[in-house]
């Protein structure tokens, strides 16, 4: 199985403001920046409780692939009806052994602490950063304290006429 992220973020690193708020990100990502196109090759999501709820507030859900929460407490998670999304307290190798004996092939993760989780463990094959041209001081990092090195090969960098920077690396040492 194959692990991507594909997240937007501050030139400084962060993902969103201390309250989570994502109000920096250009509305809709600003123009078409392959996101989409990525997307389209992903077979389910893997998002932290915080990235839920934040999800949960936009005007409508925008996820038509199966969605996987991970959360320490999935009692006191309420998943919108017709939503297809499950909820998992497990550590993200055995988020990834079940999800792969399910026949999924792709899985996007998203969230600043499930990415985080997911690099640690060695488990992200794929890792796509747009860089916002903008500074918001503080927030939540999209990286943080590894155990080791994680090693990056560079794909491709993109740059776009709103100012977005696009830029692609596959994990050297993945699994």
């Amino acid at each position: 199985m194959i692990a991507s992220v594909f997240i937007g973020m501050s030139v400084d690193g962060f993902i969103a403001r201390p309250d989570g708020a994502l109000d920096f990100l250009p509305p809709n990502g600003g123009e078409p920046h392959g996101y989409v196109e990525f997307m389209a090759t992903i077979d389910a999501i893997v998002i932290g409780r915080k990235t839920f709820e934040t999800v949960l507030a936009f005007p409508e859900w925008p996820y038509d692939k199966p969605v996987i929460v991970l959360s320490t407490h999935p009692e006191r998670l309420t998943i919108p009806a017709g939503v297809a999304c499950e909820v998992m307290n497990a550590e993200p190798a055995e988020v990834v052994d079940r999800l792969r004996k399910r026949g999924i092939a792709h899985v996007y993760v998203d969230g600043g602490l499930t990415v985080q989780r997911f690099l640690a463990a060695g488990l992200i094959d794929r890792l796509t950063i747009t860089r916002v041209p903008v500074l918001i001081g503080e927030g939540i990092p999209l990286f943080g304290p590894l155990p080791h090195d994680v090693q990056l090969q560079h794909v491709e960098t993109r740059s776009y006429r709103s100012g977005l920077v696009r830029s692609e690396y596959q994990v050297v040492q993945a699994r």
